[in-house]
Formats: structure tokens, C-alpha cells, sequence
């Protein structure tokens, strides 16, 4: 081999070698620059928490995890004997108020006015008895008969008796009029007071039966039967299975114009399957978010959203936990 075919096998190595790290380069700038993402979500739903107003202890549990209900279905009954003494005392307040509030109303009894009655004759009388004597005593005393002391002293005891005329009248008109206004109201007031207590106590009892105010899938019951629950302790949790979504963590840069509003599909590993989602919340997760920084030197970064949407036809067999996957994201 010649020394010029020599230098054309360099030459043409030299090319080939340039081309193929050229073509490595093109294919670099098209793929690994401009790479397709996949974002991954979770399927979540709604829950509520049973639990109870007033303490107590799980008598039965009507239902067990997994378990669908309806509204008015019964999950939990609880024995709370604390609530139904007080319900007793309520009671025998009440009925103790509704007494007092009837006497007050209907006033004294009849013996006691016919009494009040006898007492004002009886004083009246007296009161007549000493007017006449004052009245005598008083002519005698202009004839110069009597001393001035004298006719003092009967007049004394005339204003006497006639002051007790007015007390003892004054007693039957009470009597017969029974008691004021005021104490009336205030006896009337006490009723309901009393009234307001029980219908409290009623509705604490009311609490110790547990229904189902929504309908779902019991996910989790806490106690056990027997076991003692505080005032607000959850019993169970239900999943309200007709309220669910998906959840996306996006980095601003795969958004693509992801908007409240925007339909876009999903996959889902499960089913193998996939699902049309539309986008009712976006929300920036703040600067305590997982971040990205665009250029080498930092120029600027890139926060992570919270992306939420539900599916636009209901998706049979969908459950809590399941992964959602959104493909042929691009990110630049």
C-alpha cells in the first residue's frame, strides 16, 4: 500500500469519526435535551369522621371496614348511663318548675282566701267597735267629763284597729288576686329554662346512636367493642366513593398550559386503561416545594404545583391509592 492510500484511509477514518460524534450530537439535542416526562398522580377521595358528642363506651359496632351505607343507617351504638341520670335530673326539674308555674298561675287556694276573708270581717268588726267607743269617749270628753289622756288613748287604739282592717283587707284582695305578673313570668321562665335542659340531655342521648349522615365505604373503624371513646373521638372514618380525584405534583414546566378547566388524559396501571380527567384546582405549593433550577447557573427556578381533577365519566372499579400516570409530557 502506497503512502498516498495510506493518507486517504486516515482521511476517510477522520470523517467517518466526525460524522458519527456529529450524529451523536444531533440525536443528543433532539432526545436527551428534549426528553418526555411521565407525571404520576394518586387517586384520592373524600372522607368524614364519625364520632360522638358525649363520652361513652361501644356497646355495637354495626358495620365493619369495607362495608358500604346509606344515610340513616345505623353504625355504632354507644352506653352512656352518665347521660341518662342527667336525663332523670332534667326531668324531675322540669316537673318541679311546671308545678311551681301552676300554683302561680291558679293562685291561692280557695281555703286560703275564705281565711284571708274572715280575717279582714273579723278586723273590720274591730275596727267598727273601737270607732264608736272613739266616738263616745270624744262627746264625753266635750261635756268635760273625761280627761284628755283618756280620749288619746281610745283614739289610739281606734287608728290601731282600723290599720289592722286595712292590712287583713289588703291580705284577701292578695289572695284573691294570687301571685304578681312578674312572678308569673319568672315561673313560666324557669319552665323553659327547665324544658331547654331536658331537650339538651334528649339530644345527648340522641348521640349515642351513631347513623350514617352521608353514604360511602366504611375505610377504617378505630375502637373496639367495649372500649371506652371520648367526647369527639373519632369511631370510623367514611370514604365518600361518588367524591374522588387525582392528585399531580407538576413542575410549571410540564404544565403546558394546564389551566382549571383543561381536560387531558390518564392512565391507569391498574385497569391498563386510560381516562379522560378535567382540571378543577391548580395551586402553587409554595417555596417549600420541591424545585428544579432551569440552567446550570441558576438563572431561575421552577416551583412545583398541585394539580387536582376528576374524572369526566364516572370509572368503574377506581379506589383510594390507585396511580394515575399523564404521558408525553414535555419538558424543555
Amino acid at each position: 500500500m502506497s503512502a498516498k492510500q495510506q493518507h486517504n484511509n486516515i482521511l476517510l477514518a477522520i470523517i467517518g469519526f466526525i460524522a458519527v460524534v456529529a450524529i451523536v450530537a444531533l440525536i443528543g439535542f433532539f432526545t436527551l435535551d428534549r426528553t418526555t416526562d411521565e407525571i404520576q398522580g394518586e387517586v384520592e377521595v373524600s372522607e368524614y369522621r364519625v364520632s360522638s358528642k358525649v363520652p361513652g363506651r361501644i356497646l355495637e359496632l354495626r358495620v365493619q371496614e369495607g362495608d358500604f351505607v346509606h344515610v340513616g343507617d345505623t353504625l355504632a351504638i354507644l352506653d352512656a348511663p352518665e347521660v341518662e341520670a342527667k336525663k332523670t335530673q332534667a326531668q324531675s326539674a322540669e316537673d318541679a318548675a311546671s308545678a311551681m308555674s301552676e300554683m302561680a298561675q291558679r293562685g291561692a287556694r280557695k281555703q286560703q282566701v275564705q281565711a284571708a276573708y274572715q280575717l279582714w270581717q273579723q278586723a273590720k268588726a274591730a275596727a267598727d267597735v273601737t270607732k264608736k267607743s272613739y266616738e263616745r269617749v270624744q262627746r264625753l270628753f266635750d261635756e268635760g267629763v273625761l280627761t284628755a289622756q283618756k280620749r288619746d288613748e281610745v283614739f289610739a287604739q281606734y287608728k290601731a284597729s282600723e290599720a289592722q282592717e286595712k292590712a287583713a283587707k289588703s291580705q284577701y284582695d292578695m289572695a284573691v288576686e294570687g301571685a304578681r305578673a312578674e312572678e308569673k313570668a319568672a315561673a313560666a321562665a324557669q319552665v323553659k329554662r327547665a324544658r331547654g335542659a331536658v331537650a339538651e340531655v334528649n339530644s345527648y342521648i340522641h348521640e349515642t346512636v351513631q347513623v350514617a349522615t352521608v353514604e360511602g365505604e366504611v375505610s377504617d373503624v378505630y375502637p373496639k367493642e367495649g372500649e371506652l371513646v371520648g367526647t369527639g373521638s373519632p369511631i370510623m372514618s367514611i370514604a365518600m366513593m361518588n367524591d374522588m380525584w387525582g392528585t399531580f405534583n407538576v413542575r410549571e414546566d410540564q404544565l403546558n398550559g394546564m389551566t382549571v378547566g383543561t381536560v387531558f388524559t390518564a392512565f391507569s396501571p391498574a385497569f391498563k386503561k386510560e381516562l379522560k380527567m378535567k382540571v378543577y384546582y391548580v395551586k402553587d405549593q409554595g417555596s417549600y416545594a420541591v424545585w428544579k433550577a432551569t440552567k446550570a447557573n441558576g438563572q431561575y427556578d421552577l416551583k412545583t404545583f398541585e394539580v387536582k381533577a376528576r374524572p369526566v365519566e364516572k370509572f368503574e372499579g377506581l379506589r383510594p391509592g390507585m396511580s394515575l400516570i399523564i404521558r408525553d409530557v414535555k419538558s424543555e
